[in-house]
């Protein structure tokens, strides 16, 4: 396990340092040296199966696999599936294939909530028998009124005081079906008058008329997660228990639940030592442009705004992987926000840096041509051919060159030409001279225009002792431009994203649907004109065309010989300028 937190991009000498200075570190460290729980240290990622997993679960799933990691210890998996109307075995395959592809392992420590079901119910038994459980018929709407508010005590329930053979009796019927769903519930009696209102006798059953994925309909109730989630870590061993901030206020009843388990005797031992669970909560990764609601992530692929959950567009990891993010790249961009205990957003320009910095590093480079114009050069032979070598990676000496066709009629980039060009703009013009890059000089002599006076091609002429793009007697050429071989082309499909909502908070107003601030053109598909080694790309291949962006072959929709390409992200924090024109081969 420390082995892959390693290769997965952990912390290591001064990084680590920093790491090591952040509160869930120290706290697991003070435990680790008094020896509690046997010294050891058991963290658990415990995902709900009833939807993909995003880039929030991402951080979650980077602090329990590391930390556990850090301190030699193990991270389980755990499916904590208690609400069997929303959950599925789709969502169970696409959490263990994203845990994995972002380079982590939980060994044999791969659970289910609905494995501890009898045990669970043999639980909630046996605190109706110590009288600390009581079958309520109060209605949702009902208890939640007797809960009352922080400030003043709660109204107990008229059926707080039902026996405990009653009681069981009660909860006897609930299992076997004998009342309608939501006229009772099973709730933990704690204190009414408590100022934490989660404290306040919370329901730990209720009826649930719904088959589960995995046990069918063998049950009829089902566990509150507030109820289920602590006794889950108690029986797998798990030491550390870390959540996000909302799960704050929930800590005490989570106490609440493990003291009950001790008292029961239900709590492992690993060697000698009783291991009791301690929860801890962080702050939960807020990314601007970006809603992190699964509901509203769902409710986007039924109402097909997206293509589905793996949709480039979206901020699940699935639709991440799909667009071209590496995943080294989420694993530095976590370590780059950090662990804390305050509310903050994050900036999805941090994010696309992070890709960014990967990409640079590991990405081959190709040419394209997204918008393209004509380049016609006078004085090559109209039959002929040549070929110059391109650098693969500048970043990677050990990626070599590729030979790059060339010949008389070439597409370059139409932003890259200005017939009548402002000051500091070092691209083509005419009777300017640029450098093709990696091929050899060219300088326009003139240019060809439609009856609107569009132009349609650039004529010039080639200097034949640049070859390369070095000039033999060394005068220096200030514009670089990137070009495709019109004969050699190979015609490429290119989506180009953009954010998925017009606002950095899509649910700030809360009186408008968040729907309402969709990005309508987050999408924008074309052809890109690219050199022909782009036809060879396997889905999942990641490039730089260059000067346009990072792009990668769509895993799902590439064929060989044809591959689909996502724009992963541009090469600056601005999108290319390159893009916002529809291409166009006249």
């Amino acid at each position: 396990m420390e082995d892959i937190a390693k290769s997965a991009g952990n912390t290591t000498g001064a990084e680590a340092a920093e790491t090591r200075g952040h509160f869930i570190w120290q706290f697991i460290e003070g435990d680790v040296s008094r020896g509690l729980n046997g010294g050891a240290v058991v963290t658990r990622f415990p995902p709900e199966p009833n939807g993909y997993l995003h880039i929030g679960h991402a951080k979650a799933i980077c602090i329990d696999f590391g930390m556990a990691a850090e301190f030699g210890g193990e991270c389980h998996l755990r499916m904590d599936d208690t609400n069997p109307s929303k959950e599925d075995e789709d969502y169970v395959r696409s959490i263990k294939e994203d845990v994995r592809w972002l380079g982590f392992d939980w060994g044999d420590g791969f659970f289910y909530a609905s494995d501890l079901f009898d045990e669970l119910h043999a639980f909630a038994c046996e605190l109706i028998k110590r009288g600390q459980a009581y079958v309520c018929d109060l209605s949702q709407e009902e208890w939640k009124k007797y809960r009352g508010i922080p400030t003043e005590p709660g109204t107990p329930s008229p059926y707080r005081s039902r026996t405990p053979d009653e009681n069981l009796a009660l909860f006897e019927q609930m299992r076997l079906g004998a009342f309608a769903e939501g006229s009772c519930c099973l709730r933990a009696k704690i204190d009414m008058a408590s100022p934490n209102i989660h404290f306040r006798d919370p329901v730990i059953y209720r009826i649930m008329e719904e088959p589960h994925y995995r046990t069918g309909s063998k049950w009829r109730i089902y566990p509150m997660y507030d109820f289920a989630h602590p006794f889950e870590d108690a029986r797998e061993g798990v030491t550390h228990s870390l959540c996000t901030l909302e799960f704050e206020v929930h800590r005490p009843l989570y106490d609440w639940v493990i003291d009950r388990m001790a008292e029961c005797g239900l709590l492992v031992k690993r060697g000698d030592a009783i291991v009791r669970p301690q929860q801890r909560e962080f702050a939960r990764l807020s990314l601007d442009y970006t809603v992190m609601s699964k509901r509203k992530l769902l409710q986007l692929v039924q109402e097909g705004r997206v293509s589905g959950w793996d949709d480039p567009r979206m901020p699940t990891i699935s639709g991440l992987r799909r667009r071209g993010y590496p995943a080294e790249s989420i694993r530095d961009f976590c370590e780059k926000i950090g662990v804390s205990k305050y509310k903050s957003a994050t900036e999805l320009s941090l994010l696309e840096s992070c890709v960014r910095d990967t990409l640079n590093r590991t990405a081959l480079r190709r040419m394209g041509v997204l918008n393209p114009l004509k380049v016609i050069i006078d004085n090559f032979p109209e039959d002929a051919e040549d070929s110059f070598d391109a650098v693969n990676n500048p970043e990677d000496e050990a990626a070599g060159t590729r030979p790059v066709p060339f010949s008389r009629e070439l597409w370059i980039e139409r932003d890259d030409f200005m017939e009548t060009p402002p000051p500091k703009f070092f691209r083509l013009a005419p009777g300017r001279e640029v450098r093709l890059r990696y091929a050899c000089l060219f300088t326009c002599t003139s240019v060809e225009k439609d009856a609107d006076g569009n132009i349609t091609a650039v004529h010039g002429t080639w200097d034949p002792a640049s070859r390369g793009g070095n000039a033999p007697d060394g005068r220096k050429v200030k514009g670089t431009i990137h070009w495709v071989s019109a004969k050699h082309a190979v015609p490429v499909k290119a989506r180009l994203y953009d954010r998925l909502f017009t606002v950095p908070d899509p649910e700030a107003d809360e009186t408008k649907p968040f729907t309402e601030f969709l990005n309508p053109d987050s999408l924008r598909e074309t052809t890109a004109l690219c050199e022909p080694s782009v036809a060879a790309l396997a889905p999942g291949d990641r490039i730089q065309l260059e000067r346009l962006g990072y792009f990668a072959a769509d895993t799902s929709d590439s064929a060989p010989g044809a591959p689909v390409l996502n724009r992963t992200v541009t090469l600056k924090d601005s999108w290319s300028k390159a893009a916002q024109t529809p291409p166009s081969t006249k």
